[in-house]
C-alpha cells in the first residue's frame, strides 16, 4: 500500500534530483491534479492509501515535470490576478510581475482597452473582469493564441466585452483607445541561452523575443501609439528590467511623456506614458 504521503516524497525527491525549483510546491500541484482533490484539501487526504490510477496519472506527470515541462502545461492552467486562465504551449505563462501593469492600469477609468500581443488574454481579461462596463479588444499575430484567449474570455464570462483580431501590432486596428496595454517580446537574441528550460522549450519564441536588441516591438508600437491613443488617454507597456531608459527615449521621442514603474521586487517593470495636453 502506498500513501498519497509517500507517493508525494518520492516525487519530491524525483524533482529535486532533476534541479527542478520548488520541487515541493510543484510535486503537490501536480498530485492535486491528478487525483482530483482540490489543493487546499491534500493534505487532509496524505496518510490515505493512493489508488494505482492515481498513482499511475502523478507519476506520468512527475516524469513530464522533470523534463522540465512547466507545472502550467501539464495541469492547464496559471493563476493570474487571482483568476485562473487557461494556457498552451501556444502562449507564455501569465507571469505574477506582469500584475504591476494590470495595478497601475486600474488606478484610472478606462472605458475602451487595447491590448498588443495580447496572448492568453490575461491582462485584458484582468481589466475587464475588474471594471465593469470597459470594453476591450486583444490582438496577436497567432491564430493559436487568440482561440486560447477567446476560451479565457467565454470562461470568464467576458466575450461579450472582448473582442479578438488577428494581425501585427496595429493593423488590425481602427479607432481610438483610452488604455493602450502591451507586454511585448522583449528579449534579446543574446539573452535567450540563459531561460530556463520551461521557457526556452516550452513557450512560443514568437512571445519572447523579437530578435536583436530586444527593443523591435517598442519601436514599432511607438510608431503607432499616438494614433490610437485617445485625449488623455494612457499607454503601459511591460519591459525586462534593464530596458526603462530605452523605452522610454522611444516613447519620448514619439511625443510622449513617461514615467518607469517598479514591480515589487524593485525592478524597473512598466513604462507608462500619456501624450501632453495641449492648450
Amino acid at each position: 500500500m502506498t500513501t498519497f504521503a509517500q507517493a508525494l516524497a518520492a516525487a519530491v525527491a524525483q524533482l529535486r534530483a532533476a534541479d527542478v525549483p520548488d520541487p515541493a510546491t510543484d510535486a503537490r500541484a501536480l498530485l492535486a491534479h491528478a487525483t482530483g482533490i482540490a489543493p487546499d484539501r491534500l493534505t487532509l487526504h496524505l496518510a490515505e492509501a493512493a489508488l494505482a490510477d492515481d498513482l499511475g496519472r502523478f507519476a506520468a506527470l512527475v516524469g513530464r515535470r522533470a523534463a522540465r515541462e512547466p507545472v502550467s502545461h501539464l495541469i492547464g492552467y496559471r493563476l493570474f490576478w487571482g483568476r485562473r486562465f487557461a494556457v498552451t504551449r501556444d502562449v507564455l505563462d501569465p507571469r505574477p510581475e506582469t500584475e504591476t501593469l494590470v495595478a497601475a492600469a486600474l488606478l484610472a477609468p478606462f472605458s475602451r482597452v487595447l491590448d498588443l500581443g495580447t496572448g492568453s488574454g490575461c491582462i485584458l481579461l484582468s481589466l475587464l473582469a475588474d471594471r465593469a462596463g470597459a470594453a476591450g479588444l486583444g490582438v496577436d499575430l497567432s491564430l493559436a493564441a487568440l482561440t486560447v484567449a477567446r476560451a479565457n474570455a467565454a470562461a470568464l464570462g467576458l466575450d461579450a466585452r472582448a473582442s479578438f483580431a488577428c494581425g501585427t501590432w496595429f493593423a488590425p486596428v481602427s479607432g481610438r483607445f483610452d488604455l493602450i496595454v502591451s507586454n511585448p517580446p522583449y528579449i534579446a537574441a543574446d539573452e535567450m541561452a540563459a531561460l530556463s528550460p520551461e521557457v526556452c522549450l516550452h513557450e512560443p519564441h514568437i512571445g519572447l523575443t523579437p530578435g536583436g536588441d530586444g527593443l523591435a516591438a517598442y519601436r514599432a508600437l511607438a510608431a503607432g501609439l499616438a494614433a490610437h491613443l485617445a485625449p488623455r488617454g494612457r499607454v503601459l507597456l511591460e519591459i525586462g528590467p534593464t530596458q526603462g531608459r530605452p523605452v522610454s527615449a522611444l516613447l519620448n521621442g514619439a511625443g510622449f511623456v513617461t514615467k518607469i514603474l517598479p514591480d515589487l521586487d524593485g525592478r524597473d517593470r512598466v513604462v507608462a506614458a500619456h501624450l501632453p495636453e495641449q492648450g
